[in-house]
C-alpha cells in the first residue's frame, strides 16, 4: 500500500518578523491619515443621517425681475470653534447680515472658507436644521465640503415672499451659528425703462487710471480720496459712441465695465468690459473700449474685481 506524503510549509522566525513589521507599519500609516482627516470625517453624515434629511427642495420658476443682488459671505469661527458664524462673530459689525429681496430677483452668493474647519453652503425655507437646500444654491456639501481657503459661487430666485435662511450645511453648524436670513417681500413693480436714442454721431474718449493707496484699503480712479480728479463724473447724450481707455497704474490686479449697482459687478452694460475678474489687467498693463451709451439714466463705472467697487473703485457715468 502507497503512503501519500503531506508537505508541510514551515518560515522562519526573521521572515515573521518581517511580516508583522510590515503589517504593523500599514496600520499605522491608515491610522495618520485616518486621523489627519478627523474633520472630514466627522462632517459627513452617516447614510441613515443623510437619509434623514429629506430631498432637497424644489422652488417654482419665478418671473425674474432683472435685479441681481450680489452678497459676499464668509464662513468663520471662534478660536474655541464653539461659536460659527458668517462675516463677523456675534456682537461685531456684519454678522450674519440679513438680506432683503423681492420675489424674481437673482441672489448671487460669493462664499469663501475664512476658517480652519470644513464647510459647505445652501438655502433652504425650514427654519431648523440642514435640510430642503435649494439646488442652485447649493456649494459643496456636508460629504465633500469646502476646505480651508476654498471658495465658491452659487445663486437663488426665490420665487414667493416669506423667509428663507442660508447656512452651512455641514450638520451641528448651523445650530453653532452659521445662519441668516433672507426676507423676500412682494415682486415690485418694474418701471417702463427709457428706450436708447439712435446713434448721434458724436464720439467720446476718455480715460482712466486704477490707483491704490499705500496700505491698499482704498482703491480710485485717477486720485485718492481729497486729491484733485479723483474719481470724475462722465457725462453722454444716449445714442453717443464712448471709448474708455484704462490703465492699471497699481500693484495689484483689475478689471473696468458700467454697471447699474456699483454692488453687483456681474452684470457689465453694452459690453463695456476691459479684462474680466478672472482674467484682470495686471500692474502696467492697460486696455480699451468702445461702446454706444444706452438708456438715459445714470450709471456707474468700476473696478469689476469683487470688493474693488467698495473699497472705492466707482464712479458716475450720466446719460442724458
Amino acid at each position: 500500500m502507497s503512503q501519500h506524503k503531506q508537505e508541510f510549509y514551515r518560515t522562519t522566525p526573521a521572515r515573521t518578523g518581517k511580516m508583522m513589521a510590515i503589517m504593523l507599519g500599514i496600520c499605522l500609516v491608515g491610522g495618520v491619515i485616518f486621523f489627519s482627516m478627523w474633520d472630514y470625517w466627522t462632517s459627513a453624515p452617516a447614510p441613515v443621517v443623510a437619509q434623514m434629511a429629506g430631498a432637497k427642495q424644489t422652488e417654482s420658476a419665478a418671473v425674474a425681475t432683472g435685479k441681481t443682488i450680489t452678497e459676499n459671505l464668509k464662513f468663520i469661527e471662534s478660536p474655541d470653534f464653539r461659536t460659527l458664524s458668517f462675516n463677523a462673530l456675534p456682537g461685531e459689525e456684519g454678522h450674519n447680515p440679513t438680506i432683503n429681496a423681492s420675489v424674481g430677483d437673482k441672489i448671487v452668493f460669493n462664499v469663501e472658507n475664512d476658517g480652519k474647519s470644513f464647510h459647505a453652503f445652501g438655502v433652504t425655507a425650514d427654519a431648523e436644521g440642514f435640510a430642503g437646500i435649494f439646488p442652485s444654491s447649493a456649494i459643496a456639501s456636508a460629504s465633500n465640503p469646502l476646505k480651508p481657503g476654498m471658495s465658491g459661487t452659487s445663486e437663488f430666485i426665490p420665487s414667493k415672499e416669506g423667509t428663507y435662511y442660508y447656512i452651512c450645511t455641514v450638520p451641528g453648524h448651523r445650530e453653532q451659528g452659521m445662519v441668516g436670513e433672507i426676507i423676500v417681500g412682494a415682486p415690485q413693480a418694474a418701471a417702463a425703462p427709457q428706450a436708447a436714442a439712435a446713434p448721434t454721431g458724436v464720439h467720446h474718449d476718455f480715460s482712466v487710471n486704477f490707483i491704490e493707496s499705500a496700505d491698499f484699503r482704498t482703491l480710485s480712479f485717477n486720485a485718492l480720496p481729497g486729491e484733485e480728479g479723483h474719481n470724475p463724473d462722465f457725462t453722454v447724450k444716449s445714442g453717443d459712441e464712448v471709448t474708455f481707455a484704462a490703465k492699471n497704474a497699481g500693484k495689484s490686479f483689475h478689471a473696468f465695465g458700467i454697471v447699474s449697482d456699483p454692488e453687483d459687478f456681474n452684470n457689465i452694460l453694452w459690453k463695456s468690459a476691459i479684462a474680466t475678474a478672472s482674467n484682470p489687467l495686471k500692474p502696467g498693463q492697460e486696455g480699451s473700449v468702445t461702446f454706444t451709451a444706452g438708456a438715459p439714466g445714470t450709471y456707474y463705472y468700476i473696478c469689476t474685481v469683487p470688493g474693488h467697487a467698495l473699497q472705492g473703485m466707482k464712479g458716475s457715468f450720466i446719460v442724458e
